[in-house]
């Protein structure tokens, strides 16, 4: 007896259903993994940026805080504000003939370099380096350093010209009382991956 060709249908399409299957089955996992790697690296990137930003905000609260210390003490009559005396004993002076190699790494070293430097500490002997929620931690307190870059020069007098300033030209010229400070600031992250240096300059009186 003859077996009509219809019989091989089902047979056959069961054997298609399972093919197509595996072919979507497959796709699911490739679209996973590719939306598992996307994941991932969205996850690094926020987790760099947000170690970037610790960096700066500790490194601007070190700034913040090395000027509220020249702005306190130059307030004080009998304070002397010279560089290496008083409040100011652990701050460099700085000369243009032979400039402080300790300054220029502080200033220029890509990694976490503290040398020279004077530790910011807010609170006890820690700077606020982790939250109350502990939902993040500074891998260092930031650092600081003070550069007493000397007097103020009048405008039109001396190699170096303050705009801001006013008084006498030429050789005779009287200085003000006043000197310029150059602060760095290092702060890093919740690794030493980031690193940031932030610098400006504050002018105070020093007698």
């Amino acid at each position: 007896m003859a077996t009509s060709p219809s019989s091989f249908h089902p047979r056959q399409q069961r054997g298609v259903v399972l093919v197509v299957a595996l072919i979507f089955l497959l796709l699911v996992t490739l679209l996973a993994v590719a939306a598992s790697g996307t994941s991932l690296m969205q996850e690094r990137l926020a987790g760099g940026l947000r170690n970037s930003q610790l960096a700066e905000w500790s490194a601007e609260s070190a700034l913040r805080g090395a000027e509220w210390r020249l702005w306190r003490a130059s307030g004080d009559p009998t304070t002397l504000m010279k560089c290496t005396q008083g409040a100011l004993s652990d701050c460099i002076s700085y000369n243009a003939a032979t400039p402080s190699q300790i300054a220029a790494d502080f200033r220029s070293n890509a990694g976490w370099f503290t040398k020279g430097g004077t530790e910011y500490v807010s609170t006890g002997d820690k700077f606020t380096d982790e939250s109350a929620d502990n939902s993040f931690k500074l891998a260092h307190n930031p650092y600081y350093l003070i550069e007493d870059l000397g007097r103020e020069v009048p405008q039109g007098a001396g190699l170096q010209r303050e705009s801001g300033s006013t008084g006498g030209t030429g050789t005779g010229y009287t200085s003000t009382n006043r000197h310029i400070y150059r602060v760095t600031a290092r702060g890093v992250g919740n690794s030493e991956n980031a690193v940031r240096v932030l610098e400006t300059t504050f002018a105070a009186k020093s007698d």
